[in-house]
């Protein structure tokens, strides 16, 4: 603006009329803006989990590692961990969220759980980032749902501590209201 005002003092001699003129559009301009609207009380959120955190089939090393499933469906492993794509399929766990449009929510996942197998032995489970960060605003208008996608880690230890087989658990991921 300083320079604007330098230019305009230089070329025209009624700068001071062109500048409060330009103030004036400024102003206007701002006029049309238009601040969001208080949602109506209460407030009621629903939560739909449609899709359970899947890790899908690997095989384990000597070691064991990680087996990761990302917000975006991908998945990686470390340690002695080779994943195994035999048609068993992987996906992050997938909620649908239905509120008012402009509602803010967070996420708060639980703590980390322990998954039993059914050949004995237990893996570790920690909650993964979702696919929306830990808070967002929602912007669909009901019927239509938020899709938030949450990711985790499994932690495989050796074939001793963790026999083959199919492990299962429960895990807590809370939606909060804001």
């Amino acid at each position: 603006m300083f320079i604007l005002n330098r230019l305009l003092q230089r070329t025209i001699p009624s700068a001071a009329l062109l500048r409060k003129g330009l103030l004036c559009l400024c102003l206007l301009a701002n006029v049309a803006a238009k601040a969001q609207e208080p949602p109506p009380r209460p407030i009621v959120i629903y939560v739909n989990p449609t899709q359970g955190l899947i890790f899908g089939a690997f095989f384990q090393g000597m070691s064991g590692g990680t087996v990761i499933i990302y917000p975006d469906g991908s998945r990686a492993v470390s340690g002695s961990i080779v994943a195994a794509n035999l048609g068993y399929p992987f996906s992050p766990a997938t909620f649908e969220v239905e509120t008012n449009p402009g509602t803010l929510i967070s996420i708060m996942n639980g703590p980390d759980v322990t998954l039993t197998g059914s050949s004995g032995g237990s893996l570790t489970l920690h909650i993964g980032a979702a696919s929306t960060g830990s808070s967002f605003i929602t912007t669909a208008i009901p019927p239509s749902r938020n899709i938030v996608r949450i990711g985790g880690t499994l932690t495989v230890g050796s074939p001793l501590a963790n026999p083959s087989g199919s492990y299962s658990g429960s895990f807590n991921v809370t939606f909060i209201q804001e």
